[in-house]
Parts: C-alpha cells; sequence; structure tokens
C-alpha cells in the first residue's frame, strides 16, 4: 500500500498590538492554537515587528493607544513598500461611522469591535488571511506574466534583428557581386596592359642598347651622336631602366590585391544565402577579415594559427556574422595598438575558433551578462548590445557552444565550438 504523504500547510504569523495587557492575553489565548502569534502594545514596536522577518501575514491592530494611535500606524505601514501588503484589521471599540470610514480610507481591511467575540474574531482573520493568498498568487502570476511577455519580447526582438541581419547580408551580397562583376572587367584590361607596357619598355630599352653597341663601333656624325648622349643624360635613361620594372611589379601586385579583394567579395556575395551547406572556416575567417580589414588595420596586427580541421555544415551567412561580431569587438577592445589572434582546431567531431585580442579585458562582474540582450558595456550609441545575444543563438542553433575568458589589463578570449556534422536541420 503506497502511502501518500502530504505537506502540512504553513502556519500563519499573526502581530497583535494592543496597549491593554489584558486584551493582548485574551487575544493570544484565542489565536495561538490556529496561527503563531507575536504581540506588541505600541505602535512604535509594531512598526518595527511588522518589518522584522517572518513579517506579519496579518496585524490585529488597536486604535485608541498612547505615544501613537492606530491611525498614524497604519498610515506609516502603508508609506512603507515593505509592510503596505499586510492586511490589517482594526479592533477597537471606536464604532462610529466616522471612525470606520478614516480606517478605511487608511487601507484597514476591517473592523472588530471590542468586546470581540471569538467565533466573529476567527472568521474574519480567516477571510482576510484567504483574500491575502488570492492577492499573493495573483501577484504572482502577473509579475510571472510580465517577465514571460517581455522575454518573449526580447525573443522578438532577437528574432526580428537576426532577419534584419540576414536581410542585409543578402543585400550587401548582391551589391558585392555586383561590383565584382564590374571591377572584374577594368581589372581585367588594365592587367593585359600591364603585360603589353612591359613589352614595350623591354622593346624601347633594347633598342637603346642596339644604338649604344653600334656607337661604339660604327663611325657616326659627331652632332648626332652627341646629342643622343646628352637626351639620353637628360631623361636619366639608366635609372628608368632600373625604376620602370619595380613600378610594374608593384603595379602587377596591386592588381593580385586587387584579383584576391573580388575574390573575397564574390564569397561574400553567398554568403547571404541563408541554407545549410558545407564551408570551409578559414575561407569564411579570411573573407570576413579582408571585409573588414579597414577596421582592424590602423591598430591591430591579426595573426592566424590555422590548424587542420574539415570543413563543417552549417549556414556560412550566420557563421560570418558571429567571426565579425567577435572581430570587431576584439578591434574595439584594443584602444591604441594591440594583436588579434586567431587559432582554429578539431577535437573529435568537433572545430573549435579562437579569437583572442590584447585589449582592456572585461571585468568579472561583466562577465555573465555579456551574452544578455541589449547589454553593453560601450557608449551610448556605440552598440546596441545585441552582438553577443545573437552570435550565442546562431552558436546554439548550430548545437555548438561560445565561451569567453578574460584578464583586466591582459585581453579576452571568445572560443566558438561546432559541430562537424550537426543533426538535421529544417
Amino acid at each position: 500500500m503506497n502511502t501518500i504523504l502530504q505537506k502540512e500547510p504553513k502556519r500563519k504569523n499573526l502581530l497583535i498590538v494592543d496597549d491593554m495587557p489584558d486584551n493582548l492575553a485574551i487575544f493570544n489565548a484565542l489565536l495561538k492554537s490556529h496561527y503563531d502569534v507575536q504581540v506588541t502594545d505600541s505602535g512604535p514596536s509594531d512598526l518595527l515587528a511588522a518589518e522584522a522577518e517572518p513579517r506579519p501575514d496579518l496585524i490585529l491592530l488597536d486604535i485608541m493607544m498612547p505615544e501613537m494611535d492606530g491611525y498614524e500606524v497604519l498610515k506609516r505601514l502603508k508609506d512603507n513598500p515593505r509592510t503596505q501588503n499586510i492586511p490589517v484589521i482594526f479592533v477597537t471599540a471606536l464604532n462610529g461611522a466616522e471612525d470606520e470610514a478614516l480606517g478605511f480610507a487608511l487601507g484597514a481591511m476591517d473592523y472588530i469591535s471590542k468586546p470581540v467575540k471569538p467565533p466573529i474574531v476567527l472568521a474574519r482573520i480567516r477571510a482576510q488571511l484567504d483574500l491575502k493568498e488570492a492577492r499573493d498568487i495573483l501577484r504572482d502570476q502577473n509579475a510571472y506574466l510580465e517577465a514571460e511577455v517581455q522575454r518573449r519580447q526580447l525573443e522578438n526582438q532577437q528574432v526580428q534583428l537576426q532577419l534584419l541581419q540576414s536581410e542585409k547580408l543578402t543585400a550587401i551580397g548582391r551589391l558585392a557581386a555586383g561590383i565584382a562583376h564590374e571591377i572584374n572587367n577594368p581589372i581585367g584590361f588594365v592587367s593585359s596592359n600591364l603585360n603589353t607596357l612591359k613589352d614595350y619598355m623591354d622593346d624601347l630599352f633594347m633598342a637603346f642598347d642596339t644604338f649604344d653597341a653600334l656607337a661604339t663601333t660604327t663611325p657616326l656624325p659627331s652632332d648626332a651622336l652627341q646629342q643622343f648622349r646628352s637626351i639620353k643624360q637628360q631623361k636619366n635613361i639608366d635609372f628608368l631602366r632600373s625604376d620602370i620594372p619595380h613600378l610594374i611589379a608593384e603595379s602587377y601586385e596591386g592588381i593580385s590585391r586587387v584579383k584576391s579583394i573580388i575574390q573575397d567579395l564574390r564569397s561574400f556575395s553567398h554568403m547571404g544565402e541563408n541554407k545549410w551547406q558545407l564551408a570551409n572556416m578559414h575561407q569564411i575567417l579570411d573573407s570576413t577579415l579582408d571585409i573588414i580589414w579597414n577596421e582592424l588595420k590602423y591598430h591591430c596586427t591579426v595573426r592566424k594559427h590555422y590548424g587542420e580541421i574539415p570543413e563543417i555544415y552549417c549556414l556560412p551567412s550566420q557563421i560570418n556574422q558571429v567571426f565579425m561580431n567577435l572581430l570587431v569587438n576584439a578591434s574595439q577592445a584594443i584602444k591604441a595598438a594591440g594583436t588579434i589572434d586567431i587559432r582554429t582546431g578539431q577535437s573529435g567531431d568537433q572545430v573549435w575558433v579562437e579569437i583572442t585580442d590584447s585589449g582592456e579585458g572585461i571585468p568579472p562582474e561583466h562577465i555573465n551578462r555579456l551574452f544578455e540582450p541589449f547589454f553593453t558595456t560601450k557608449p551610448v550609441g556605440k552598440g546596441t548590445g545585441l552582438g553577443l545575444s545573437i552570435s550565442q543563438n546562431i552558436v546554439k542553433k548550430h548545437q555548438g557552444v561560445i565561451e569567453v575568458t578574460s584578464q583586466i589589463g591582459q585581453g579576452t578570449t571568445f572560443r566558438v565550438v561546432l559541430p562537424i556534422n550537426p543533426q538535421k536541420q529544417d
């Protein structure tokens, strides 16, 4: 046979305030078998007892007392946030309509006239305690509902922001693809022209060399020879012969850099595609670095420590957003000049990416709040406080984790761990 153990209901705490010892004794004898009873004999002591723990669930308050009457006591109880919700029943010989009106206006819940009748006292106390319990339940439910509404609103705001960010990435991707296409054509003919120019310059210097050789073996008119040598010296042909190849080489290097940027723009243009696919984390990191390079180049030295990692199944557009948020935050954490180290590796069926800055570090009291929506340590207007919260949601969506460690004055490390093959997503 199973026995169901039921928890006994907690006894309620009553505070009785009366300046007459006989009255206190009567109430104590009547109520102590039903409740935990505390008695005081003055208004000031009542105020102190009402704030003490455990606080009373109900107060029986006499009106006619020396030093401070019951009306003043009730007023002070209602003015104090710690005691204003404790129901108060006046127990008094004053039973005129004006007395009752004043008491109810101040916030009394009921009146019991002296001399008291035990059944009436017990019934009215029970009624007020039941009402208080119902009010407390409603208040708790209301607080829960308000908190739930706020939580849902924050979730909706984050979802909306992610949708807007995804749309923005898609729009930027289209723009990047268009720019890459438009730039690629002129880059092509500039590169071709450089090749032709190099050939022309080689021919031109060969002609100079041939003329020089002829001048040393074949008699030429002295005027013409002198004029040729004067022009050669005046135009500093020997300097041009050494400098022009450097200029052409630098131009080739610039063209190569532009082609690399175009390739990154093309890769970035595909990141707006919100579909699951295999992706190379190193390519995503490199493309992200190129896109935000202006944010980094003046005060950050980026050092890559890439390990051997496989491609992972993910939403590249969203993973790009995570790395972009972390790298921009790392840059902003470095006030003057510093380094950002990017490390990657594999652990079992997961890959990890660490982004470490040499910035100011994050105070310990802020670490646990970093991923809260709208929490930011940046000045007003410098950040929404949603970047890390969104990043965490993206990583969770990929069934991964994002962790942070920081030391004041030494810097911060964010570690993103992602499964290689997460469970199939809708």
